[in-house]
């Protein structure tokens, strides 16, 4: 009985586990089911201008994704072009897809006891939702996928939005749109 004491010590002292989740995002069968159309075109470009640029700053404890959709909201952003984006996090929480067939699963990960400097940061803001990639940077390894509302800041996050016309014929909301292939 000697060694109960070391042996609870030891799992107090034992790192908090990455919370892994895999989700299944289907859509419809219909859609996940269908092939590629001949009418969508293999790739679309669109010449535009920003309006203009708002930069944003998120400050120690703060929910990353949660402050970018706040302004977003304030800022009455419709869509943008997440140009770059720094800072440091004391947790992480993204996603990322795991497979090659529909429909697509993602791999979530949750760590809340991690630190790491966000050392990118990219994406879009497509019909007033964000969609934002970021790569994170420890020690050891660099890491990352799409944002999710649990990575928070620890110094300070900056990000800058390249803010687009509101223009609904440049077609945008198909560019986040999985179904149209």
């Amino acid at each position: 009985m000697k060694w109960l004491p070391l042996l609870f010590l030891s799992v107090l002292l034992l790192p908090a586990q990455v919370k892994r989740t895999e989700v299944v995002k289907a859509t419809t069968p219909a859609d996940d089911a269908k092939g590629l159309d001949p009418q969508v075109p293999e790739s679309v470009a669109i010449s535009t201008q920003f309006e203009r640029v708002v930069v944003i700053r998120v400050k120690n404890q703060s929910s990353l994704l949660a402050a970018i959709e706040r302004h977003v909201a304030e800022q009455k952003i419709r869509n943008a072009v997440i140009l770059s984006g720094v800072g440091s996090a004391i947790s992480t929480h993204y996603h990322m897809v795991t497979n090659r067939s529909f429909p697509s699963k993602n791999l979530y990960l949750e760590d809340p006891n991690t630190s790491a400097d966000i050392i990118s940061m990219s994406g879009f803001v497509l019909d007033g939702k964000v969609h934002c990639h970021l790569t994170f940077a420890d020690p050891a390894k660099a890491f990352g996928g799409h944002l999710e509302a649990k990575t928070r800041v620890f110094t300070f996050a900056v990000l800058a939005l390249g803010v687009l016309p509101d223009d609904q014929s440049l077609g945008l909301k198909r560019f986040d749109d999985k179904t149209w292939r």
